[in-house]
């Protein structure tokens, strides 16, 4: 199922497992992961380039995150994995709830928060183009490059294997050219998305996934001991030398 964009052309190495014995420990171990990653990217650049999804996400990543005295707030660079055509105060908003879970509550600038143009919301498509022009205009300098390089991507995991808002048989797992997609027939709703594509999710330095509790456990499994079962979590392979991670707790891993 996978198409050119999203197998890279070089070697996928395998993903690195992270356990932790329950919901807190997870979350410390989250954290730590996320601020090694920030110090290692502003050794070499200006600010942290990093995405983020939505679902039970964001409440893992802030919960020990917002006690932490190293993060360099004014430094990160936020998009969005993927987003819910909807304004910013909707409950189904991505951003919303990543800003009641970690934004609201640290000092970070609201300018380096990339959030979709809401005066478009009737037009999906030029959601998406808007969007991809912020991070064109963010990751595209002095030289031209095919897709941004993300220093981290922090993901979850649907019931059904999706990562983002790529779904099980839908035809943006053959995406392979642009860096922001949309579509209109979410199997889940709100139908409206907009999401990152392989090719760019492939090419970040590091794709850490989340997944805790026992309702994770079977599609946990399957995500890490059938990876050639076409699951879209599983079609995440970063080029090398990035690298791919999974966050998970005893729980899930049971």
């Amino acid at each position: 199922m996978a198409s050119e964009g999203s197998v890279p052309s070089k070697a996928a190495p395998p993903p690195v497992l992270y356990s932790f014995a329950d919901p807190d420990e997870l979350s410390k171990g989250l954290a730590s992961f996320v601020l090694a990653a920030q110090d290692e990217a502003l050794k070499k650049q200006s600010t942290f380039k990093l995405a983020i999804s939505g679902g039970s996400l964001p409440k893992v990543l802030g919960q020990d995150l917002i006690n932490r005295t190293d993060v360099k707030w004014d430094k990160w660079e936020i998009f969005f994995a993927d987003e819910r055509v909807v304004p910013l105060d909707h409950e189904d908003s991505n951003f919303l709830a990543n800003d009641n879970h970690l934004f609201s509550k640290v000092p970070i600038p609201r300018e380096n928060i990339h959030v979709i143009d809401t005066s478009k919301l009737d037009n999906p498509e030029e959601v998406a183009d808007e969007y991809e022009k912020q991070m064109i205009a963010t990751f595209v300098g002095s030289n031209a490059i095919a897709f941004p390089r993300f220093d981290l991507i922090l993901l979850g995991i649907g019931p059904d294997g999706h990562t983002c808002s790529l779904f099980p048989g839908h035809e943006l797992l053959q995406e392979n050219d642009g860096w922001v997609a949309y579509l209109t027939d979410s199997p889940k709703p709100p139908n409206t998305r907009i999401t990152l594509t392989f090719p760019v999710l492939n090419h970040a330095h590091r794709v850490a996934f989340v997944a805790s509790g026992e309702g994770k456990q079977e599609i946990l499994h399957k995500a890490l001991d059938q990876p050639e079962a076409g699951l879209p979590c599983s079609m995440v392979k970063v080029v090398s030398p990035g690298q791919v991670y999974w966050f998970s707790d005893d729980a899930a891993l049971k």
